[in-house]
């Protein structure tokens, strides 16, 4: 363009910007009029249900929290900037689609929080479980500032609003909070209206309460023999107006009427039995700030009289309390150094709060009527996606649910960072509630150890590492080890090497991580075995253990495969014959790939569970191939794919959800960024385990959530508001949370021991017995 054209244009921007700044000034200099209020109708029950289709919501979450002692039996969540999943009276059972506020001047528009709002979230406290949502508008009108916490005494949560007009005063604009339920795990709706709640207005207290409950407790988790009718009642310091029940996406829906007239019209007293919502006017101080209380309990006076006597007690009370509970068990952890050699002090005290918060999302992830129940995570992956009314007595338990491998990865966190009574208390778990007949461990339980509706087939390593466990934590006794370790052991000598499928759960065969832990829990189990007298079963699992210790390269390392021209690891042997092509299916939309062409970084554990040492050769040379195939650099840091061809993760082509078609595009893992920092470690690096620490902080969602999976490609935008769930894309930042979980109970425990280990100058959690016979032993 010639230079001319581009000077004229430059100039009419310049008088443009001009103009439009003049314009914006004036707009916001022009006082609003307060809205005009026509008084609401009171017409009876709501009778457009059930409503629209429910769904469950987002995995990836801002941040969480819950009192750190059982006296309360709440966990709050929030995502998108907004409350999300609440957990109550177990941490598998949610109740809560979303809670968002909606604001309107009555006259010209309403807009709603996290549709028309953008917001950020921190933790004021650094290292308890705080959390703080800032939102604002995008017409940059108002903000809102929201403090969630928890009632340390009652099974409330508790939200501090601070509302502050950015243009006009308070007295211009209308707000009103929409409560969205999903009481006791479903919410109906749809054609099906599977799990409907229901709303009523508890009038007890002098005031409207709204209160949305369902009362079934029977699903298709037939040995959830713990579920309860829930509760919920809403209430706040200012008394709620205009309290109306609806149906979703209906016109009754309380955001359907204020959309459509900028004010609720039409107050129904009850919506029964369907996709419900419940909104209610909040009429906030003259300092814009009030507070919102969500309690819960097995029947209408139980929430509502714990949601009554918590505001009652002033809210910096309550919140001092709360986090002087995760300050006092913070204080009984392992405690970092206050400087680290090579590593700024800034630097460092982001890594130590991390750490901290970390260990207490774990002890946060355990459940409070059954001890040592750590779920895999407190997100349901792609929950969003998830209809809440699909199934008949359906149970959508999801990753909250007990794995043995995701709570051996949660047990290094508690073993390395000192909580040695929540270490215990897995381990009793898995062996008094989850172990079955003949000695193996399910696939997952439900929190009191039963089958779960989606358990499946034994996996050799989630039987093993509990061996390991009650091993280093000295739980050795005769009666344990007769009614417990031994018929485990047996069980892994008797299946072992090869049975059932591997750590991904997608593929069976030989596989170097699952051969790792049967070594270490056979070594442990011989330990054991040794301090009963059992001499001939000590032989016995050594002899085994040893035998896998020598087989695991003949069956795992490949010398004629397409990807070196040196052997290297593969992920799995199907036969044994790691130099067999030998295709297979991939899964989750993926490949049919030859064995030899398939690698993921399991062999890793080999080295960490002290079995050969970080310089054996294959183990170096496997590690420039899995860099080649699984590395991403990111902008967070270095992150590795679970294996080359993975597909379990939201699409790149479109960003719609793994969930419910089951294909898509793998992403990288953060645990695995912490797998290769323990290796690292091993191999006497530890500025590059620092390195890998700050990548795992930087991989975080909101406050230190560390999720199951980050985005590795270009960023991707969200799809419209209005879009639908099973294939919308809920954008995504390279280096950032994918959609899946957040956070990952493994990964948070794997930053806990990656940081434990590291300011030790030792792993931790690496068995001795185990590193004595096959490293430390043969290097002698």
């Amino acid at each position: 363009m010639p230079s001319w054209r581009l000077g004229r244009r430059r100039t009419m921007m310049i008088a443009l910007t001009g103009m439009v700044v003049l314009i914006a000034l004036a707009i916001a200099l022009i006082p609003r009029q307060p809205a005009s209020v026509i008084a609401p109708e009171s017409v009876g029950p709501a009778t457009d249900g059930p409503g629209a289709t429910s769904y469950n919501d987002l995995g990836r979450k801002d941040c969480l929290g819950t009192a750190a002692t059982r006296a309360s039996k709440v966990w709050f969540t929030v995502a998108g900037g907004v409350l999300s999943d609440v957990y109550y009276p177990t941490i598998d059972n949610t109740n809560v689609k979303t809670l968002r506020f909606i604001v309107t001047d009555g006259k010209t528009f309403t807009d709603l929080q996290g549709r028309d709002t953008t917001y950020t979230v921190s933790n004021p406290d650094g290292q308890a479980l705080d959390c703080q949502v800032v939102t604002t508008a995008k017409s940059g009108d108002y903000r809102l500032t929201v403090d969630y916490s928890v009632d340390p005494g009652n099974d409330v949560i508790l939200m501090r609003v601070h509302f502050t007009a950015l243009r006009g005063s308070i007295a211009n604009y209308k707000l009103y909070v929409r409560f969205h339920p999903l009481i006791n795990g479903n919410g109906g709706g749809g054609s099906t209206n599977i799990g409907g709640d229901t709303g009523i207005i508890d009038g007890s207290t002098g005031h409207a309460i709204p209160v949305a409950f369902d009362t079934h407790t029977q699903s298709l988790a037939t040995n959830r023999t713990y579920a309860t009718p829930v509760f919920s009642a809403l209430d706040a310091t200012s008394p709620l107006g205009a309290v109306t029940n609806g149906f979703a996406g209906m016109p009754s829906d309380g955001l359907a009427q204020i959309t459509a007239h900028h004010q609720v019209t039409k107050l129904y007293a009850t919506a029964v039995n369907g996709d419900i919502t419940q909104t209610a006017a909040i009429a906030p101080t003259a300092s814009g700030q009030f507070t919102l209380a969500l309690g819960f309990g097995e029947t209408q006076t139980a929430a509502v009289t714990a949601t009554s006597s918590a505001l009652a007690v002033d809210y910096t009370t309550l919140q001092q309390q709360y986090n002087d509970g995760w300050h006092a068990y913070d204080s009984t952890l392992r405690a970092p150094p206050p400087t680290f050699a090579g590593v700024s002090a800034s630097e460092w005290q982001t890594l130590v709060n991390q750490y901290y918060y970390s260990a207490n999302v774990l002890k946060a992830s355990e459940d409070k009527t059954f001890p040592g129940a750590i779920v895999a995570s407190l997100a349901a992956p792609w929950g969003q996606s998830v209809p809440a009314n699909d199934q008949a007595d359906s149970f959508f338990g999801s990753y909250r649910e007990v794995f043995a491998r995701d709570l051996y990865e949660a047990w290094t966190g508690f073993y390395t960072d000192g909580d040695l009574q929540t270490a215990r208390d897995a381990v009793l778990f898995l062996f008094d509630a989850q172990q079955q007949p003949g000695g193996p461990m399910p696939r997952n339980s439900l929190l009191n150890g039963l089958a779960a509706p989606d358990t499946g087939g034994e996996q050799l390593d989630e039987t093993s590492y509990p061996i390991l466990m009650a091993d280093q934590m000295g739980m050795t006794d005769a009666g344990f080890y007769q009614v417990h370790i031994k018929p485990a052991a047996d069980f892994l000598v008797r299946n072992g090497p090869a049975s059932g499928v591997e750590r991904w759960e997608e593929q069976n065969g030989y596989s170097p991580s699952t051969i790792a832990a049967e070594i270490a829990g056979l070594v442990a189990a011989a330990d054991i075995a040794r301090i009963n007298g059992d001499t001939a079963s000590a032989q016995t699992y050594l002899a085994t253990a040893d035998a896998f210790q020598r087989g695991v390269k003949g069956w795992t390392v490949t010398t004629t495969g397409p990807l070196a021209a040196h052997p290297y690891f593969i992920r799995v042997s199907k036969t044994g014959d790691p130099n067999l092509l030998y295709a297979y299916d991939l899964g989750n939309g993926g490949l049919t790939q030859d064995q030899r062409a398939v690698v993921d970084a399991g062999f890793l554990e080999l080295v960490r569970l002290g079995e050969f040492p970080a310089n054996d050769p294959d183990i170096i040379q496997s590690l420039p191939v899995i860099d080649q195939h699984l590395e991403i650099m990111t902008p967070s840091g270095p992150g590795w794919l679970r294996y080359n061809g993975d597909g379990y993760g939201d699409s790149t082509a479109t960003g719609a959800p793994w969930a419910p078609t089951g294909t898509g595009t793998g992403h990288v893992w953060p645990a695995l960024t912490a797998e290769r920092g323990e290796y690292d470690l091993a191999a006497g690096d530890p500025a590059t385990a620092i390195t890998l620490l700050m990548t795992m902080k930087n991989f975080a969602s909101g406050v230190g959530l560390i999720p199951e999976q980050d985005w590795d490609a270009p960023n991707f935008p969200a799809s419209p508001y209005i879009a639908n769930p099973m294939i919308a894309s809920i954008g995504f930042h390279d280096g950032q949370p994918a959609g899946s979980a957040a956070p990952l109970t493994w990964a948070m425990g794997a930053y806990v021991r990656l940081m434990a280990d590291t300011f030790s100058g030792k792993l931790l959690e690496q068995p001795a017995i185990v590193y004595d016979r096959y490293v430390a032993g043969r290097q002698g």
